[in-house]
């Protein structure tokens, strides 16, 4: 039993003298484990972190890392390069990039982030004219995607203008508003606007101008005709001129690019009413010719000093029509006594004379006039204008007594 129990504790000292010695090693050897490890700097994707490894290569350590190197990423140094103190490593990850031109897909692998990279990376030209939804200067976006709309040429005609410009539009309406075309409110385009815009694309607006014009156009007077016993049958005098009326018509004039297109009537307005024109129609019938007057050789004179005689038979020849007549004297407010050819009526009281208008009636003229009888045109007045006329009576009293009548006369030279 002695023995047994010594043989038990040289065992247990034994152990206890172990476990320092094995502690010691142990530690020593992590010492050493420690100081052969290499400290790296590491960049993923920007992002710089620091690394202590016992890798050998560039390749181990991203394994360590737990990355994935693709086929189109960036490493720099190569996977192959031994591991030493200091190294920088650089790592860009490749992504895929889709490239839209006028709608057709076509997709690259890049580390590049700059959209003008990315193109000179893919051997895409973008010429000043194209149209990128992102700037060539800029990043691309988190989608990946850059669309190119390439310009090419479109026809257009702006009413008698007509140029080729450069466009990239989709559509015929997006076309005019980057084209900056402006439409009036009657201006049309003939193309549809949803059409699509292609380099054969003719895009045609025509320029359509309404003006409102306003024209005044005569309106015909009736002629009314009415029987007179007193004028021989068959012959016709006018008693009063017609005039004709003014008639405004409103019209809208349509031009197309400054061409005249239609003309429609919108508006009509009677602006003044024409006055019908009255004609004497004779209705009398002479049963025997009647002779010549006396001879005029010298001026009639008066037959009676108390009234107006209807004497002198009416000769059948001359100019015949109607006049207004009125009667004045030789003393009349404003008169002179001298008629507008010299002679002088105050002394020659019984002489049968007329004023007349001379662009209707030439002074000098023999005229016979209904009820007054031949007399001669040798005096004018103020308010003696157009068919008119003022007869010479020797008394004031003979003057009221004739008033105002509606004769017919006839100018024999």
């Amino acid at each position: 039993m002695k023995n047994l129990f010594l043989r038990s504790l040289n065992i247990k000292q034994i152990v206890i003298g172990i476990i320092p010695l094995t502690l010691f090693v142990s530690v020593i050897s992590f010492v050493l484990y420690q100081d052969t490890k290499k400290t790296v700097t590491l960049d993923t994707n920007g992002e710089t972190i620091e690394v202590v490894t016992h890798a050998k290569t560039v390749e181990q350590l991203l394994h360590e890392q737990n990355i994935d190197v693709a086929e189109h990423d960036n490493i720099s140094p190569a996977l192959n390069t031994t591991i030493v103190n200091g190294l920088a490593i650089t790592w860009e990850q490749a992504k895929e990039v889709t490239i839209l031109v006028d709608g057709n897909h076509s997709k690259v692998w890049t580390t590049e982030t700059n959209v003008k990279n990315i193109l000179k990376e893919a051997n895409i030209e973008v010429s000043e004219r194209d149209s990128l939804i992102q700037g060539l200067d800029t990043e691309i976006g988190a989608d990946n995607i850059i669309d190119i709309q390439k310009a090419f040429q479109v026809s257009l005609i702006d009413g008698v203008n007509k140029r080729q410009v450069w466009s990239t539009s989709t559509t015929v309406a997006n076309f005019l508003k980057h084209q900056g075309i402006q439409l009036n409110e009657f201006d049309r385009v003939e193309n549809n606007l949803t059409d699509e815009i292609t380099p054969q694309s003719k895009i045609t607006v025509v320029r359509v101008e309404k003006i409102i014009d306003v024209m005044e156009e005569p309106l015909d007077f009736t002629i009314e005709e009415k029987q007179d016993a007193s004028l021989q049958e068959g012959k016709q005098i006018v008693v009063s001129a017609g005039q004709k009326g003014l008639m405004a018509k409103t019209y809208e004039i349509v031009k197309e690019n400054g061409q005249f297109v239609s003309k429609n009537l919108q508006s009509e307005k009677v602006v003044k009413e024409p006055q019908n024109q009255v004609v004497a129609v004779g209705t009398k019938t002479v049963m025997n010719n009647i002779a010549n007057g006396p001879s005029m050789a010298s001026l009639p004179s008066i037959a009676s000093a108390s009234t107006v005689s209807r004497g002198s038979t009416e000769p059948p020849n001359g100019s015949e029509f109607y006049v207004t007549a009125t009667a004045y004297t030789a003393y009349c407010k404003g008169c002179s006594g001298t008629s507008a050819t010299g002679i002088d009526l105050r002394s020659n009281p019984e002489l049968k004379v007329i004023a007349v208008d001379p662009s209707v009636i030439k002074l000098g003229s023999k005229v016979w006039v209904e009820g007054y009888g031949i007399a001669v045109a040798e005096d004018t007045g103020g308010a003696i204008k157009g068919n008119k006329i003022d007869i010479f009576v020797p008394s004031e009293t003979q003057a009221i007594n004739w008033g105002v009548k509606i004769v017919r006369i006839k100018v024999l030279n």
